[in-house]
């Protein structure tokens, strides 16, 4: 009971984490049809200038003003690079995003250096949140799981409930109609471009100090990312939110079992002569390439995703 209770916590607060961070590329891909492999790139620069303005003016200074900054470079990065590349067609805006994040990681490199940088939880958010069974689960993930779910109906009213919304969704669907109104569609892209790197360098402000901020850091969440943004629908925020929730929790709860096929077999009480290498391994060795996996399947079964509405 606790080990399920706890397991199921800790696979939502990390699975709220992935949709933070996947948020921001479905967004994009959504409105502009642009697959941003600099995406998880943005994440780390995220934690990195939230880890110097936590060091200068402290960590809730640094919680409003990480994700803008990162908005204004997303911006820049449309408005000078992307724009240019989109004229040629969509394998060099795939190449220059591609580009774009070894360039992020150079940088980094060159200004924070290669180690692990002291990127801390702040002392207002230490502590425990509350006690379950001899468990304690920790105030922090907490409010990663309330930014989680604020972020998320912040974007559902933005995109349905306001004429910002409304507008935005005009251009993507009908350009010249848009422009034809006197919307400047070129600038509402390089707004939601920004608007996608903001949410990316948000979740890099919560989760940079929750796991680790180095250089490392976006190489180890970008393939993670694709993954729950092509299992829940390319472009679809609601199936980015539910791909997120079920390889979180699906995950966390592998970790947890270091058990094999092997072991249940005989507990059913099979006997196997012979067991190939596969059956050996447990369940907590298969964790890793579970979403990947998971992928596979849907791109096999259901291409589109659990909830996209374009075909993969």
């Amino acid at each position: 009971m606790e080990f399920g209770l706890i397991s199921l916590l800790n696979g939502v607060t990390y699975g709220l984490l992935l949709f933070m961070l996947s948020s921001g590329l479905t967004l994009i891909f959504s409105m502009m049809g642009i697959l941003n492999f600099a995406h998880a790139s943005f994440y780390m620069l995220g934690a990195y200038f939230a880890y110097q303005i936590s060091a200068l003016i402290g960590f809730w200074p640094a919680l409003f003003l990480a994700p803008l900054l990162m908005g204004v470079v997303g911006a820049l990065v449309e408005r000078y690079g992307l724009r240019k590349a989109h004229k040629f067609g969509p394998v060099p805006e795939l190449l220059f995003t591609f580009g774009l994040s070894f360039l992020v990681v150079e940088i980094v490199q060159l200004i924070w250096g290669k180690a692990v940088v002291d990127y801390r939880v702040p002392p207002s958010l230490s502590g425990t949140l509350f006690t379950l069974f001899s468990t304690s689960f920790p105030v922090y993930k907490g409010f990663m799981m309330m930014v989680s779910v604020g972020m998320l109906v912040a974007l559902y009213v933005l995109l349905t409930r306001t004429r910002i919304g409304l507008i935005i969704q005009a251009a993507l669907s009908r350009p010249d109609m848009a422009q034809a109104l006197g919307h400047n569609v070129p600038r509402i892209f390089t707004l939601v471009f920004g608007g996608g790197a903001a949410l990316a360098g948000l979740a890099g402000v919560i989760g940079g100090n929750a796991f680790v901020t180095e250089p490392g850091m976006a190489a180890s969440v970008g393939p993670i990312v694709f993954v729950v943004v092509v299992v829940g629908g390319l472009g679809s925020l609601g199936g980015a939110f539910v791909a997120s929730l079920l390889i979180g929790i699906l995950q966390t709860f592998m970790v947890g079992f270091d058990y094999s096929l092997l072991d249940l077999a005989r507990s059913l009480g099979i006997h196997l002569q012979s067991s190939p290498a596969l059956m050996r391994l447990s369940v907590t060795q298969l964790a890793p390439i579970m979403p990947y996996a998971l992928m596979v399947a849907i791109l096999i079964f259901r291409p589109r995703g659990l909830m996209g509405a374009r075909e993969s």
